[in-house]
């Protein structure tokens, strides 16, 4: 049985890079990142460490393994992941410099675990775990990658603002 929770320990994290490490596109062929999705960045161990401390990532878990994560950037890291930065930018644009809202800066669910409801209940974790004064979470995703846009929009985020960065087509996301 899947179970939800934050991520506390450094195993948690390590499994979370190795799930992540399985879904990168240099990591996958051309028609799974089309079919299936794919993750953009690939973090440090000490990057994810500290967004954690900051707030914890949160993790589905079954029998002692990460099986999916969504992971908790604090808005003060959105210097600290190139490929993210742009999206920062973004955010201050429409929202002022106010930092009440929680950037997902990831989320992956292993293969073996799809299309079980696992992306959906890692968001309501979130909100549910999100800190004090924060009401609305915000990611971006890539415009190619058209299976992680329809889930997002069907569990209710919106398109704030669409943009290019780097040569890639951005939707900028937000849930209430």
């Amino acid at each position: 049985m899947v179970s939800y929770k934050q991520a506390s320990t450094l195993e948690e994290l390590e499994q979370i890079l190795a799930l992540q490490q399985e879904n990168l596109p240099k990591n996958i062929s051309a028609e799974e990142s089309a079919k299936e999705g794919f993750v953009t960045v690939e973090h440090t161990l000490e990057q994810l460490k500290a967004m954690n401390d900051e707030c914890g990532h949160i993790i589905a878990v079954e029998n002692d393994a990460v099986v999916a994560y969504a992971l908790c950037m604090h808005p003060k890291f959105g210097d600290t992941v190139e490929v993210l930065r742009s999206m920062f930018v973004e955010i201050d644009e429409i929202r002022g410099n106010r930092m009440d809202y929680m950037a997902m800066g990831q989320i992956c669910v292993a293969k073996s675990h799809r299309g079980k409801g696992i992306f959906r209940n890692l968001y309501l974790t979130m909100k549910e775990k999100l800190p004090t004064g924060f009401d609305t979470i915000i990611t971006e995703v890539d415009g190619q990658n058209k299976r992680s846009l329809a889930a997002h929009s069907a569990i209710g985020f919106e398109t704030l603002k669409v943009y290019w960065s780097g040569g890639r087509e951005w939707y900028l996301i937000g849930l209430k």
